[in-house]
């Protein structure tokens, strides 16, 4: 039996928007879980504050039906939609899942957004759910919400296993919902890999017009050797060529990279100057949207638990709904006997609007070295906001004598900032 995940933290920002005369776009990569929380999850609600059926409206466009006819052209979708909402003092529920599959599907969600009586809920998997274009397509009057896989704390929902042996295997399979259906490690790696194979590559190829799937398939690969570590376009097309024996050219490596965002499967952060108050603007490091699919196209080759570790946070953040930066502290000190500028990095610069939180992911402070190693950077930011080090053990908190919080892994992923 598959196991309901209820995921509450997006229930809840669907509930909260419920109604406000704006376009809910529901966005994320394909089989994260975005049809079953409007289909499922949102329903249900609806259904037990008293809505009724008839006036909650599903089209599922990525699933081959026609009792309605093809509902993927623009004008059958109109009829259908319109003939169900028979009244004008019901409240109607609107559900479009996949809605890029139907061209000129803009005026008609427009249209119905416009009705008072009609609240509109969209799920897309691609780059015309981006936030710019949202903007644009829906006049403004749109509300996006972004879905990942499963968060550690949502995989363990349901399961007994002791935390260590759960942990293991989220970062080894990583947190797509449909794994809930598979068993066996063999299952969970055919499953991850058909993903990427039939799924995302097919995808991107398709929507974009990628002509070089090889080089493309090299890019990912590269991508994921790579994540947590700063990179730009030219740097990964030397690695391409020198690693895989693929030509790709820099500018194709940037075009590329951008179809991948575009289909949220990486997330590229940017590197920020804490003191320069200023962005690097072809530096970033980037991070897979989910571990499991990184280790599979990798065939589980380079399962690094601290580069693992380090893409778990960052996605952590994003979740919590943090823009995250990857920061650098320049100062000014002696080495060799000679005067010059010192680089020290900071994994993590979490921003919400209000809060900031400079984070360090370090999988194990074995020792003096490696702790002052992971410090250089926060010791020298003589701003106020609350530094925190993150390592793999699990440890009680504390607070050094310098002010900078210690947690373990775990605690974070369980626990707020704050």
């Amino acid at each position: 039996m598959v196991n309901y995940v209820k995921r509450d933290f997006y229930l809840e920002k669907l509930i909260n928007r419920m109604n406000n005369g704006e376009v809910k776009v529901i966005t994320g990569p394909r089989r994260c879980g975005k049809s079953w929380l409007l289909c499922r999850i949102f329903k249900d609600y609806l259904l037990s504050t008293g809505v009724d059926e008839k006036n909650i409206i599903i089209v599922s466009f990525d699933i081959d039906e026609d009792v309605y006819g093809d509902l993927t052209d623009r004008q059958t979708l109109k009829s259908f939609l319109y003939s169900r909402i028979t009244s004008s003092e019901e409240n109607y529920y609107v559900i479009l899942d996949e809605v890029q599959e139907v061209d000129g599907f803009e005026k008609i969600v427009n249209g119905l957004n416009a009705k008072d009586n009609v609240d509109v809920y969209l799920t897309g998997s691609n780059s015309h759910f981006l936030s710019s274009d949202i903007r644009t397509i829906f006049r403004g009057r749109s509300d996006e919400i972004r879905v990942y896989p499963f968060t550690f704390n949502e995989f363990c929902t349901n399961r007994t296993e002791p935390t260590a042996e759960l942990w293991k295997e989220y970062y080894t399979y990583g947190g797509m919902p449909g794994l809930l259906r598979h068993n066996t490690p063999e299952q969970k790696v055919a499953y991850l890999q058909r993903l990427w194979n039939k799924t995302y590559i097919d995808d991107v190829v398709e929507r974009n017009h990628v002509k070089n799937r090889e080089a493309l398939s090299s890019l990912v690969d590269a991508l994921c050797s790579s994540i947590g570590s700063l990179t730009n376009p030219s740097r990964i097309s030397n690695i391409i060529k020198s690693v895989q024996h693929t030509n790709i050219d820099p500018a194709t490596v940037g075009k590329y990279i951008g179809y991948l965002e575009d289909a949220f499967l990486f997330e590229g952060a940017r590197r920020f100057n804490i003191k320069g108050n200023k962005y690097f603007d072809t530096i970033k490091k980037y991070y897979a949207v989910d571990v499991g699919l990184r280790g599979a196209k990798l065939n589980f080759r380079q399962q690094e638990p601290s580069h693992i570790m380090e893409n778990v946070i960052y996605n952590e953040l994003r979740v919590r709904g943090f823009a995250v930066d990857v920061g650098l502290v320049e100062a000014r000190e002696i080495r060799e006997g000679k005067m010059g500028y010192i680089q020290y990095e900071v994994d993590f610069i979490a921003t919400n609007g209000i809060d900031r939180f400079y984070i360090q992911s370090a999988f194990e402070l074995s020792s003096d070295e490696k702790r002052q190693q992971e410090l250089n950077s926060l010791t020298r930011i003589d701003d106020s906001f609350k530094k925190i080090v993150i390592v793999g053990s699990d440890i009680a908190p504390y607070i050094d004598g310098k002010g900078i919080h210690y947690m373990g892994l775990f605690q974070f992923l369980n626990t707020s900032l704050e």
